[in-house]
């Protein structure tokens, strides 16, 4: 039985029911649960962010980068970036056999964007029928689209960033826009598009966004056609009866980005699935450590909480003796030209007798303390880097031009390509960054995962479709 007022949307040519997974980053949706989705009559969605490849014998190929220099390096994740969403796709398009539809998921920000997407859709066509697209301001993204024959599918988390996106580039195409994602900044998993004149601790209700989103679609001569697809927070449909069918929002549709996370064909480590199991609300945590510089939500985990506790070992310094910075450090740095307030000097001596002995200075004219051992670390990840990001604050790598932010390079955060393929591909729980969405607290409330049951992608859409 159908949940009351839910009708397939046409989509790609087929009708397709208006549900979209959630295209999760590195290796959290591959070609399994994106062809299962699909297969079940809904939008599958296949990550093109750093893509697993396969060997002869079906195993993951690490992703290992010999060259000597972050460019070379980066070029080497490229190709890996390409071939495996290459891969993931064909892969996903099988399984769907020719139901629902394949879309694929890139985020603007990733090192290598445009390149990577393109040579994605030169060696996919006919397999994709969009391409979702969020994590910064993708102009391109519709002439890419045009050109490939695809729809594209911008992420905003406002009106008004939907409105610039028109205004500079998408009016220009507007036949490809197949859809609108408004994901919930406060309720969404992985990076958020909260504004600076947003409140990170002050969430809005959705709806009143939602209407202005479709106000400046129609006022822009958007096509009534075009759904909004509502992501972040959904969980029961019956939750959003009001916005079906509704003539101040027009077509709407839903994206699932945590829940399918547990599921049979989901390829995360069991580990990770069991620890969403155990969540309660307020374990998801909305935070600015990633080196993107965007907020984003992920469970409140050691790892989390280890970034959350370094950050507070920080003191602000000066270079010469200049107002309350009266007195040098003697703790933690080489050199004496490091001035701070006296009641910062009695901090960073109690951290430093704790074992945070190295300090490290940050972009911000501050010094934070570190262990030695986190130092190595910090240092090693750094030399590490293969460009992962079109700009990251953690190494100041840049993906263009002199292929440097400028900006000194920030030790609060961390190598975010490193953590996320270590916990896809088996790596320790609490020790990694792990995405989820604020509702994730509802698998432990949720009757239908008790007695550690596991969904198909079948059974759960299956289920969604009911209203639960």
């Amino acid at each position: 039985m159908t949940f009351k007022g839910l009708t397939p949307i046409v989509y790609g040519g087929c009708e397709v029911w208006p549900l979209v997974e959630g295209g999760k980053g590195v290796s959290a949706t591959n070609h399994a649960s994106s062809g299962a989705w699909a297969a079940a009559g809904g939008i599958g969605t296949v990550s093109a962010v750093n893509a697993d490849s396969y060997d002869a014998e079906g195993k993951i190929i690490p992703q290992v980068y010999n060259a000597m220099t972050r460019r070379e390096r980066h070029e080497e994740l490229i190709r890996y970036g390409i071939d495996g969403a290459v891969e993931q796709v064909k892969r996903a398009y099988d399984i769907a056999s020719g139901k629902g539809a394949i879309n694929i998921n890139v985020l603007w920000e990733m090192g290598g964007a445009q390149q990577i997407l393109e040579g994605v859709l030169e060696k996919t066509r006919g397999l994709v029928a969009g391409v979702t697209c969020g994590a910064g301001m993708p102009y391109k993204l519709s002439e890419i689209a045009a050109r490939f024959g695809v729809y594209y599918l911008p992420i905003v988390s406002s009106a008004r960033a939907f409105r610039a996106l028109w205004k500079r580039a998408y009016s220009k195409v507007p036949e490809w826009l197949g859809a609108v994602v408004y994901e919930d900044p406060w309720l969404a998993g992985g990076h958020n598009g909260l504004s600076n004149a947003e409140d990170p601790l002050k969430p809005e209700d959705p709806y009143p966004r939602v209407k202005a989103l479709r106000e400046t679609m129609r006022a822009e001569g958007v096509s009534e056609e075009v759904p909004i697809v509502m992501a972040g927070g959904v969980w029961f449909l019956r939750e959003w009866e009001n916005w079906i069918d509704n003539p101040e929002l027009g077509k709407i549709a839903f994206q699932y980005g945590t829940r399918p996370l547990l599921t049979q064909e989901s390829p995360i480590p069991q580990t990770w699935k069991d620890h969403l199991r155990t969540l309660e609300p307020g374990d998801v945590l909305l935070h600015r450590f990633s080196p993107t510089g965007f907020y984003s939500s992920a469970v409140r985990n050691p790892f989390l909480r280890m970034l959350e506790a370094r950050s507070e070992r920080q003191v602000p310094y000066s270079k010469v003796q200049a107002g309350e910075h009266t007195v040098q450090l003697d703790v933690g740095v080489r050199g004496k030209n490091f001035w701070v307030a006296p009641r910062d000097l009695e901090r960073a001596r109690n951290w430093a007798a704790q074992g945070f002995t190295e300090g490290l200075r940050t972009p911000d004219d501050t010094i934070v303390f570190v262990s030695p051992e986190e130092r190595g670390t910090i240092q090693q990840d750094q030399k590490d880097c293969m460009g992962c990001l079109s700009h990251c604050g953690f190494s100041s790598w840049k993906d263009h031009d002199d292929y440097t932010t400028g900006r000194l390079a920030d030790p609060r955060s961390f190598c975010i390509q490193k953590t996320l393929q270590d916990i896809a591909h088996g790596g320790d729980v609490d020790q990694n960054l792990m995405f989820a969405g604020h509702a994730a607290y509802r698998f432990k409330q949720d009757p239908f995962y008790s007695n550690n049951f596991t969904p198909s992608v079948k059974e759960l859409v299956d289920r969604i479709l009911t209203g639960d």
